[in-house]
């Protein structure tokens, strides 16, 4: 199986892309796994919420293969703790999913389009952060669901 994290826009703070990037390559020791970067839309003044999501929704799933499972990162999604996700991940992989694909939307959230295509969503709190530290956060989070998986001392109970 191989995990994507597709999410729109750049990282601004090179301090936090080198956290990303150190947590990226620990992650690879155990699974595939890549980051995806769409670029923001361009001259957004003039478009409406809806308008700007649906946008954002057509490039999501330009970017997505038929058997690609769609999981959202949504302030209305399911919590859970770090062993609850490391199982999570498990059932995913023995499940036979080519590709798992957590999706970090655009500012303004998703569009319908999105949400049909969707199997699931994801809150990693009831706080808001912004989609940067979002990133860090899933890719540490998933290393140490790995981590989890495999009995290792990163993660204290």
């Amino acid at each position: 199986m191989t995990i994507k994290l597709l999410a729109i826009g750049k990282t601004d703070s090179s301090h936090l892309q080198e956290l990303i990037e150190v947590y990226e390559k620990r992650l690879n020791h155990y699974i595939k796994f890549e980051i995806e970067l769409l670029p923001d839309l361009k001259n957004t003044k003039n478009l409406s919420e809806e308008q700007q999501k649906a946008k954002e929704g057509e490039l999501i799933l330009n970017k997505l293969a038929p058997t690609d499972i769609l999981i959202l990162f949504d302030e209305k999604g399911k919590q859970y703790t770090s062993v609850e996700l490391s199982s999570y991940l498990q059932k995913k992989m023995n499940s036979g999913i080519k590709q798992l694909v957590f999706l970090i939307g655009g500012p303004y959230g998703f569009s319908d389009d999105i949400y049909t295509k969707a199997s699931g969503k994801i809150s990693l709190s009831k706080m808001t952060f912004s989609h940067q530290m979002v990133r860090l956060f899933i890719t540490e989070q998933l290393y140490r669901g790995f981590t989890i998986l495999r009995n290792e001392p990163y993660h204290h109970k």
